[in-house]
């Protein structure tokens, strides 16, 4: 009897406690809603005719008959050399992604338990890059790059952002990897591991929460960027990738809407499916070391 009694005092609880939460999540819900509203029009304007986005709104598509065409992706696929945009964009992303979060890894290994001379001054230096503006360094880098021949390269732009994005890399990492228990490499160390057998063995395993963070990161502000792509790259279409090439297409088109927002889809179609795919890996990457225990 007891039981019962407790077991329904908890399902009262519970109700109470959604009851509060109600207006909490009605806002939530409302914030949602209006965040993602212009990406659905963005969506539903791709399949429209360039007539009907011009005379009306994209909601008004939904009336019949409806009048949905593939033409737009078609046109902009082809014409548009959307296509190869998408796959320099991915030959970009993915080493400029992987090679300064290797790089960060080591590094912010050796920052939080390797001890060498300067090391917190090291730190402290590479930190205050963060708050370097990148057009600081453009014209100073893109001479070294036209005379080692890197301009118009995949080379010279993976190196570019490896360098632009690993300050902030390396603070992210230093900040988990130094709250790992020191008893785990002390273990580690008695056994007879190494620090290239504990980094492999032991770090990269439990620090991949703050690597797949950080991943998101990298590869989405690389997918969309447009300025380092076009000092360092140019408007050449053999290596443009997708946000230099709707650039060219806002320039080239102007009035042909149509073509541009199914463009604008295409390039948002690979960072959404990535960011919910990895979503749960970045929230734990977000929360990690927050919480001690």
């Amino acid at each position: 009897m007891g039981n019962i009694l407790m077991n329904k005092a908890n399902k009262r609880g519970s109700i109470v406690n959604y009851i509060r939460k109600g207006p909490l999540h009605l806002i939530i819900l409302v914030i949602c809603a209006l965040w993602f509203l212009p990406t659905f029009g963005l969506l539903v304007s791709s399949f429209r005719p360039p007539n009907l986005i011009m005379t009306t709104g994209w909601w008004k598509s939904f009336k019949t008959p409806f009048t949905f065409t593939l033409a737009n992706y078609k046109n902009v696929l082809t014409a548009g050399n959307m296509a190869r945009s998408f796959f320099n964009s991915l030959i970009i992303a993915i080493p400029s992604t992987v090679m300064p979060i290797m790089i960060a890894a080591f590094a912010a290994y050796a920052f939080s338990w390797m001890k060498f001379p300067g090391r917190d001054a090291l730190f402290l230096v590479l930190i205050g890059l963060l708050v370097v503006p990148i057009q600081m360094t453009l014209i100073p880098v893109l001479r070294l790059f036209n005379r080692l021949h890197l301009t118009g390269t995949f080379l010279g732009i993976w190196l570019a952002h490896t360098a632009y994005g690993l300050p902030f890399a390396v603070y992210l990492l230093r900040n988990f990897i130094g709250e790992l228990p020191g008893s785990l490499f002390e273990s580690a160390f008695l056994d007879g591991a190494n620090h290239f057998d504990i980094f492999f063995r032991l770090v990269l395993p439990t620090s991949m929460p703050a690597i797949s963070s950080l991943a998101t990161f990298q590869f989405l502000w690389v997918w969309n960027d447009l300025l380092v792509a076009l000092i360092y790259l140019g408007g050449t279409p053999r290596v443009a990738p997708m946000t230099v090439t709707i650039s060219n297409l806002v320039n080239s088109y102007g009035g042909g809407w149509e073509l541009l927002t199914a463009a604008a889809f295409i390039s948002m179609f690979l960072p959404i499916v990535l960011f919910f795919s990895l979503q749960r890996y970045f929230v734990r990457g977000i929360l990690a070391g927050s919480i001690k225990g």
